[in-house]
């Protein structure tokens, strides 16, 4: 301790010093926090009240600084002290404004204020200033995987923006799907007619750039390393293998059209059935001239089948819509119409979806002619030369049949994502199946084998060698909470790799995608943390001597930071790591821990409260509130009045994934009369910004009933809930009905014995 000065600011502005006692904080942070230097400030935030703590630090050798003011989500610009540790009471929002005004609430409001105190004291107590990765790595190349629209764009805006690319593209020439159109939808004014790809000169724009190097014909034989430092090998057709050496990934695989072999009862296989990538093929051919079918029949009438094979709910087919396909059938239409205006077209769709500008381009194609009829199809059978669509009018209620020389389905996207990791299994022990689960005999069950994908990376994590998928093959990448992100740190999905979208969309994406691995060479350089947070300079630290080898950490980091040396013990990637601790929640030895958060941080603040006797009638609540969704949901009750029970006493943390069942041991020994645990919504559309850590989380929660029957608690001790960022007035009624809840099961027995 003797390098180290404790100091503790009190701010007594937002009406602060008109409802709380703060000699009696001033006296907290002395006696019982033990804080040397104890300073109390009228507009703390002023740049007077802030150059007060940076004089202190510069003057009198604080290293460590306790701030009790707002909440730790506010004033982050003007309470930036990055050479310090730094640990934040929230008297604000936590305490004044979420408690009802009055001289009544003047006693368990400066109980509340405070044990905030206290508990801000008590963690800064535990941390440590972050040193910074010791093993930053330098490299701003970014490579490219994948040359189509997405590929292309990622490539030149990164470029553009003063960065290396390398450019990988498994064909021997550039343009994806867009070198496949005969035109595209319009992505300019004026929205009326389809418009020309631009591609050529996209193309020519990127090889004949001086950043970029493109490799044609070659694929990525192996992906190693992390952020700034990763070492992929480059396979060419030929054999040739080139090894480089980048700092961020972008992945623009792109897509592969729905199998229309899987489409029988919609006529595949008939000469007079195309998908809409076989008709932009037969357009290509007639470059401006009347498009035939492939066998040369000419067309005289076209029905375009929209959703064929798509938005399925059965499960058979592909569950999503592939936002493209009603404006391509829109735009299909138009080729025929502007050949021969006497060509019937007609667009069978359930629910016509035209983004952005399409609108003015379904307008147009009316115009022209295009007809457009709400129905269901059933089948498609063959016609004489022709074929018969046979659908459900959804505007007559009636069935309808159709002829038509040439029906064009709507496949859909297929993402060309690599091997979804969750089909592969590590050997199972003898008597278990390959999923590690004993079958109802306790004999060895034989799964049918799977036929994988090739792989898109070939990534050397222990996780498997591509991306996490969503079910659908998606690559698993929030489209709110983290769009481009990807639960491999340093690789970033882009165009319909990452979710179905038109051409225009996937530009858009490619450029974010761009901008995010650039982010994440600059971070990597600096040794900081990647999204969400962002600037980060801690990382997981692990003390081996008390390892034991269990391999939780490794196999639930959701994000694939962790791997294992010759001996089995963990090797953490920093470089890749995102700072969520869920490797901190996952160990039952307590070995893992990060400067400024760990089990200590957390669990010196549950034990430092002033705990009321069991005769008080005063209960104590913990509450571990995720810091990216409950945590300002809380904020958002305090900004807006929300009245909750005064016996709540709320600790951030970085995710549920990192709260470790030892605080909650802790709590209830300690004689908390409850644990509320407040996180993201977890499932198939989860909200949690560290993807796993709400899910786990609740996994680890369902085995805390035995903690529970051990000390003789009642299982409603400890509860979770999922909160969205948006629930500010919903979290203080969970507070609310919770208090009342603990109200009826009586004060913990255990508050006497602490």
């Amino acid at each position: 301790m003797a390098d180290k000065k404790f100091g503790a600011y009190l701010c007594t502005g937002c009406g602060l010093g008109e409802v709380l006692d703060f000699g009696t904080l001033e006296k907290v942070a002395q006696r019982e926090g033990k804080m040397q230097v104890v300073r109390r400030h009228g507009f703390l935030c002023s740049a007077e009240g802030v150059q007060s703590i940076r004089d202190d630090i510069a003057n009198e050798g604080v290293t460590h600084v306790m701030i009790a003011a707002c909440s730790r989500r506010a004033k982050t610009e003007a309470f930036a002290f990055p050479e310090v540790a730094m640990a934040r009471a929230n008297l604000r929002e936590g305490v004044v404004w979420v408690l009802a005004p009055g001289a009544e609430h003047d006693e368990v409001r400066q109980e509340m204020a405070d044990d905030y105190v206290r508990m801000g004291c008590a963690e800064l107590k535990k941390m440590a200033v972050p040193a910074g990765n010791p093993d930053c790595a330098s490299n701003k190349r970014i490579l490219v995987v994948g040359g189509g629209m997405s590929g292309l764009t990622a490539a030149i805006e990164a470029a553009e923006t003063g960065y290396e690319v390398l450019l990988v593209e498994k064909e021997p020439a550039l343009g994806g799907w867009a070198a496949k159109l005969y035109k595209r939808v319009p992505f300019r004014a004026p929205y009326a007619e389809p418009q020309d790809t631009g591609l050529a000169e996209l193309v020519a724009r990127v090889t004949a750039h001086p950043r970029i190097r493109v490799y044609l014909a070659s694929t990525l034989a192996e992906t190693a390393g992390a952020p700034g430092r990763f070492a992929v090998k480059i396979a060419a057709q030929d054999g040739a293998i080139t090894q480089e050496t980048v700092g961020a990934i972008v992945q623009a695989s792109g897509f592969s059209t729905y199998d229309l072999a899987k489409l029988p009862e919609l006529g595949a296989g008939l000469p007079g059935v195309v998908d809409q990538a076989g008709l932009e093929h037969l357009a290509k051919v007639a470059n401006g001239g009347a498009i035939q079918r492939a066998d040369g029949q000419a067309i005289r009438s076209v029905v375009f089948v929209q959703c064929a094979g798509q938005r399925d709910e059965g499960g058979t087919h592909l569950p999503y819509c592939s936002g493209h396909c009603c404006a391509t059938s829109v735009k299909q239409a138009m080729y025929f119409k502007d050949v021969n205006p006497d060509v019937d077209t007609v667009v069978l769709y359930t629910d016509l979806r035209l983004p952005g500008m399409g609108e003015d381009f379904y307008r147009s194609a009316q115009n022209k002619g295009v007809l457009f009829t709400k129905g269901k199809v059933s089948t498609v059978t063959a016609a004489g030369t022709g074929c018969s669509v046979n659908f459900r009018d959804l505007i007559l209620d009636e069935e309808v049949t159709l002829g038509a020389d040439l029906v064009v389905l709507a496949t859909g996207q297929v993402p060309n994502s690599g091997v979804d990791i969750d089909l592969l299994v590590e050997p199972a022990p003898e008597g278990q199946t390959p999923q590690g689960q004993q079958s109802a005999d306790q004999t060895p069950v034989d799964l049918p084998p799977v036929i994988l994908p090739p792989s898109i990376l070939n990534l050397t994590y222990r996780q498997g060698p591509d991306l996490p998928q969503l079910k659908a093959g998606l690559a698993d990448s929030h489209f709110i909470c983290f769009p481009y992100e990807t639960r491999r740190t340093g690789i970033y999905a882009a165009g319909p790799v990452r979710r179905p979208m038109d051409m225009l969309q996937a530009t858009e994406d490619a450029t974010g995608a761009a901008l995010k691995a650039i982010q994440a060479v600059e971070n990597a350089a600096q040794g900081r943390a990647a999204h969400p947070r962002s600037g980060d300079l801690s990382y997981p630290i692990v003390r081996l001597e008390g390892c034991t080898q269990c391999k939780r950490c490794t196999v639930e980091c959701p994000f694939g930071a962790i791997d294992e040396d010759e001996r089995r013990f963990p090797v953490f990637n920093e470089s890749r790591c995102r700072r969520c601790g869920t490797c901190m929640g996952a160990c039952p030895v307590r070995v893992i821990s990060f400067e400024n958060y760990s089990v200590d941080t957390v669990g010196s603040q549950i034990k430092s409260l002033d705990m009321p006797d069991e005769f008080s009638e005063k209960p104590r609540i913990l509450l571990l509130a995720c810091e990216n969704d409950a945590y300002p949901a809380l904020d958002m009750a305090g900004v807006s009045r929300i009245v909750y029970s005064a016996f709540v006493r709320a600790i951030p943390v970085r995710c549920l994934g990192s709260v470790n069942t030892i605080w909650l041991t802790d709590a209830l020994n300690s004689g908390w009369d409850g644990v509320m645990l407040m996180g993201c919504k977890r499932g198939d559309d989860y909200q949690c910004h560290f993807v796993k850590g709400s899910e786990l989380a609740y996994y680890r929660m369902s085995k805390i009933d035995d903690t529970l029957q051990q000390l003789s608690l009642e299982k409603e001790r400890v509860v979770s809930f999922e909160v969205a960022i948006t629930d500010s007035r919903r979290v203080a009624t969970l507070i609310n009905d919770y208090a009342e809840t603990i109200k009826t099961i009586g004060m913990s027995p255990l508050k006497g014995f602490n």
